[in-house]
């Protein structure tokens, strides 16, 4: 999988990834990883594309649904967004993955490719 820097990311090699259909994973955004995040978005819906954004490990979350009390609240909240999140974005073209915890996004391409 092809490996870009936040600073790639105002290069050609983003537009190019993105009309050939490619995966990719941007590395490296220590306290870039939301304006990486809209960034990619933003240059896959002006192809004409759809994207899907979560972030990584959001079910966990909503594991803590079946706890009871604050946790069992949040937990419920949390499995309600994800599912209205999903019907939004249904079938997208690509989905980017947030990893918070490790200052990367990985960016899948999820159709065939034309």
């Amino acid at each position: 999988m092809t490996q870009l820097t936040f600073d790639d990311l105002a290069t050609a090699k983003l537009p190019q990834l993105i009309s050939r259909q490619e995966s990719f994973e941007v590395v490296g955004l220590s306290g870039k990883l939301i304006e990486a995040v809209r960034l990619v978005e933003s240059k896959i819906e002006v192809t004409g594309l759809t994207c899907r954004v979560y972030t990584v490990g959001r079910v966990g979350l909503a594991a803590g649904s079946f706890a009871g009390g604050v946790t069992g609240a949040f937990g419920l909240l949390s499995a309600t967004s994800i599912a209205l999140h999903n019907l939004v974005t249904f079938n997208p073209d690509y989905e980017i993955e947030k990893y918070p915890v490790h200052n990367r996004i990985v960016v899948r391409y999820k159709k065939k490719k034309k």
